[in-house]
């Protein structure tokens, strides 16, 4: 068991296969995003490695992002690599779903259960816009593929973003009237190059509720607000689907985080928003055994802070989100 100084068991590891990704939206990174070689990231062999010692110390929970997690090489390999080590419940993956038309299927097979794909916008003309060069049409094929392939319940995340996005809200609240999803509305989170941009462009949970309410109908808050992961619950009456709201700027819920990030490059980052980092990569490299990465590994854990600074102006600055892995 992985405990930190505050009593928080983490259990949960959102792994970053790359840092590379097959679109640029514009709130993630900068068109012109160099990435790093491939030679500075984790191979194979070292991604299984310390996979297996997360899951020895207790970590259940895995989640692939990147970047973008599907151009990985070998992607099924690692899938069915994760969810055969022994004490793992649950692995999934976010991504932009442009490639689970292909990949679902296989996905699915080596023992993927969820999948979330991250979709800004139900608008083709401001989709291109957003990432720069993305096919809205792609990724509708791919969350229809993820269904069939069993990956249920599709979640769908969409990041709010003032004067890019926001009209879009209650399109997507509405896809709850007809599928059994879960439509997540994201606030904006500032991160490094981006991150003037990022706090100009925040729409808060309680703007976009408003909004659902003037343009359709309100939404019903469920499960007396309690968090479903990062999640405040609420539907529209009937509604076979849920609205999600992850609110981490405005409403953080770091009492209940219960999670730790493997960045592409193999360093265990803390807090999404924090820059504090524990690099396994360079130690594993040196000759470092499984028992002294467990131990890096759990020092590290227990000084997981408490959460982040964002309203002492405190933004971290040291990677951009596709460099951390969301």
């Amino acid at each position: 068991m992985a405990l930190d100084r505050f009593g928080r068991n983490i259990s949960y590891l959102r792994v970053s296969l790359t840092d590379k990704c097959n679109l640029r939206c514009v709130y993630c990174m900068p068109e012109d995003m160099i990435f790093r070689p491939n030679h500075e990231l984790m191979q194979d062999d070292e991604l299984f490695l310390l996979t297996r010692v997360f899951a020895d110390l207790g970590f259940s929970k895995f989640r692939l992002t990147g970047g973008e997690p599907t151009i990985r090489q070998n992607i099924v390999g690692i899938v069915r690599h994760i969810t055969h080590l022994p004490g793992v419940q649950d692995v999934g993956m976010t991504s932009n779903g442009l490639l689970l038309k292909e990949l679902a299927q296989p996905l699915a097979e080596a023992g993927m259960k969820r999948i979330n794909v991250s979709i800004d916008t139900l608008d083709p003309v401001r989709f291109r816009k957003i990432t720069r060069w993305g096919n809205l049409d792609d990724v509708w094929a791919g969350i229809e593929a993820a269904e069939r392939a069993g990956m249920t319940p599709i979640k769908l995340n969409a990041v709010v973003v003032r004067g890019f996005n926001d009209q879009d809200v209650t399109e997507f609240a509405k896809l709850t009237l007809k599928y059994p999803w879960q439509v997540r509305f994201i606030e904006m989170m500032p991160f490094g190059e981006v991150a003037a941009f990022a706090k100009d462009g925040i729409v808060t949970e309680a703007e976009i509720r408003q909004r659902i309410a003037d343009e359709y109908a309100p939404l019903e808050l469920q499960n007396d607000g309690k968090l479903d992961g990062e999640a405040r619950i609420y539907k529209f009456d009937g509604a076979p689907g849920e609205v999600g709201f992850i609110s981490s700027v405005t409403q953080p819920f770091c009492a209940s985080c219960n999670r730790a990030r493997l960045t592409a490059d193999g360093v265990l980052r803390l807090c999404l928003l924090r820059d504090k980092e524990v690099d396994l990569l360079r130690p594993l490299r040196s000759g470092a055994t499984e028992a002294d990465i467990k131990q890096i590994i759990l020092d590290g854990i227990w000084h997981k802070p408490w959460g982040h600074g964002l309203s002492r102006d405190i933004i971290p600055l040291t990677r951009v989100m596709s460099q951390i892995g969301g």
